[in-house]
Parts: structure tokens; sequence; C-alpha cells
């Protein structure tokens, strides 16, 4: 098959023929037709953090199933499906209380004994995120994708497969907004968008977006914001307090930064949560002034949205499908395989939600 192949960082991806297995047991193998760019392909083709090479990248897909194992009961050929790279055993500790993100099974892998899933020049490949997506087949554990409704667009369903889960998933399990609250989002990409909607979905009475370009302001927007701030020259901790006199209950951190992840903290209400969702890098100390943790403030992390996927992303697509959830707005390009790192020359420069690579019929 053919695949874009990850070597070393700082170079552009080489589009090569790359072999993949046959379906185990457990697993299911994916004809992929659409797979998101995202920041955390980028903070490795940038080399922000380390991995195993060569290596296939993308995690955020969608395709149709060609094959499954004997023991596959979730799944059937036919299947249109989206992967998730948060893929659950389901008899740990975290999947039997209902933590299907935290879940680090090595049982939905393959063991060092057998058969690799990915082989590079006749070479063991490792697979990122457990899907390695930016390749025509996918061939991954069966609770790693889950089937949706056939008259879903695929490249739309493809977002749903991280950055969607991950912002929405964020607002409804990790933060558990509820209705009436006050809500701010600090970045305004892929995430950062759905964060706001999930925040317009859970009924949140004030959703405040702040990004550094008018553009992705404008377009948070359309996706609920009922009050935007421009971060390119004003004290935002300063304008939330103003706006909704005195912190929001949620603050969304949607970047990855230090500067980002302390001003969430800081313009909380008493009682108030901030939930870092961007990729800080790995070292990174945050100053918090921990006088702060005695007014009932917490910060806090969201692994994928502590997302339960097999039973939101599904209903995520209802929500696309009656209107609610808006998708369309979010895809600025669509690209083909051969133009990846486009879409990653694209996404250094901030200015884009989301470019999807969509491969042909």
């Amino acid at each position: 098959m053919k695949a874009a192949v990850f070597h070393t960082p700082g170079s552009p991806l080489s589009i090569e023929d790359v072999s993949i297995g046959k379906p185990g047991p457990h697993e299911v193998l994916i004809r992929t037709r659409a797979v998101g760019v995202c920041h955390s392909d980028l903070h490795l083709v940038d080399g922000l953090l380390p991995h195993p090479a060569p290596v296939i990248l993308g995690h955020e897909a969608a395709g149709v199933v060609e094959a499954v194992g004997e023991l596959v009961r979730t799944v059937r050929p036919g299947d249109h499906v989206v992967t998730c790279l948060s893929v659950y055993c389901g008899h740990c500790e975290h999947c039997l209380t209902g933590e299907l993100s935290l879940c680090i099974s090595p049982d939905t892998r393959r063991s060092k004994e057998e058969e690799p899933r990915l082989a590079y020049r006749h070479k063991p490949m490792p697979q990122f995120a457990n899907l390695s997506a930016f390749a025509e087949q996918m061939l991954v554990h069966e609770h790693a994708c889950v089937a949706i409704r056939r008259d879903m667009p695929l490249d739309r369903a493809a977002l749903i497969g991280c950055g969607v889960t991950t912002g929405t998933g964020a607002v409804f399990h990790t933060a558990k907004v509820a209705p009436g609250e006050t809500v701010a989002v600090i970045g305004c990409g892929g995430i950062g968008l759905s964060a706001i909607n999930g925040a317009a979905l859970a009924g949140a009475g004030r959703i405040i977006a702040i990004d550094m370009l008018d553009s992705k302001l404008d377009l948070a927007r359309t996706f609920g914001a009922t009050d935007v701030i421009s971060a390119k020259d004003t004290d935002v901790v300063k304008a939330v307090r103003d706006l909704t006199r005195g912190g929001v209950h949620h603050a969304f951190e949607c970047i990855g930064l230090k500067s980002t992840a302390e001003q969430a903290f800081t313009m909380l209400r008493r009682g108030g949560t901030a939930t870092v969702i961007g990729m800080v890098k790995p070292g990174v100390k945050l100053d918090i002034d921990p006088y702060q943790l005695l007014q009932g403030k917490r910060l806090q992390g969201s692994v994928m949205g502590s997302n339960r996927f097999p039973v939101d992303m599904p209903r995520l697509v209802d929500f696309y499908m009656t209107g609610k959830l808006r998708l369309d707005e979010m895809i600025s390009r669509r690209l083909k395989l051969e133009q990846i790192n486009e879409a990653f020359d694209e996404l250094r420069l901030g200015e884009l939600a989301r470019s999807v690579i969509v491969f042909e019929d």
C-alpha cells in the first residue's frame, strides 16, 4: 500500500510502499477514506516529541472495513468506521470503571513474538498511536474503531476521530460543564472550536473565545461563541474577568503553551476549573499561585476528552446529521496524500482550522 513515511524531524514525509499484514483474531483491516492533519502529528514531524522512525503518522481517520479477524464482533466488512487512538482492552481497572481513554493495556497490540502489523523494506515498522493513518489501509485492534451510520460523509467523520472528540469530550466528560455556566476557550483551532461547539451543546450561558487571529474568532462565533477576545494586544485574563464580573466557571486551554495554561487557571472564578487540552511540551513547569487553590480552583488535564468513543462518536455523528455539530466549517482544505507536506506547512502557519487528506474510492 502507499503511505506517507516519516523518517527524521525537519524532513518532508515521503510517499512510499509499505507492507501491511492480515487481520489477527481481534483485528480489523480498514480501507482509509479520510485523515485529518493534527498538531500532534506536527509535533513529531518538527521534532518536539520523539518517536521511533521510520513510521507512518496520522491518527484522525475514517474508512470502510475490508476484512476482520475470526473473533471480531464489533464491526463487519463494509461497515463505515471512525478510528480512535485511545484503544481499550475492556478488562483492566480503567476500562471496568468507565475510564476507557486511560487504558494502556498491551493486549491491544501485537507482541514482539508475532509478525508486525506493518513492515517497511522487509523490516518491522512501529505503528503510531495504534493506527498509522496516513496510508491507504489501516490494520487495528477492533477496539480502535467504531461503526457509524453510512450516510455520514467520511471526510467529516474523520475529524470526530481526534479533534472533535477531544474538544467536546473535555467539555462533556472531563469538566462536566453544566447549563448556564460560563466558559472560556483559549485557542480556536480544531480542538478549540470543538470545545466551543461542545459548550454550546452543553448549554453554557456564556462562551468566550480567545485567539490571536480575527479570522478564527469569526469562525468561533459560528461554532457558538457568545463573546470573542483578541489576544494580540489585550490582557486576556482581565478581559475575561471584566466580561464575567470575576472569572469563568470553566477555562479550556487548547494550544499547549505554558503562558496560556497559566492564563486559563488565573481567569477562573472561585471554585472554577481549568482544563488543559493542548499538548504542553514535556518538562515545562507551570507557575501557579498556590493561594488560588485555597479558593477552590482546580487545574486538570484531559486525555482525548475522557472519551467513551464507542458511545460518543455515533452520538457526535447524529449531532452533525441534525445540524447541531458543525464540521463543514472546520475543514479548510481537502488534499491528496501526495500533498501531505503542504498540509503540515499550512498547519505551522496556524491560520487554518483543519486540512483533511482524502483518498479516492
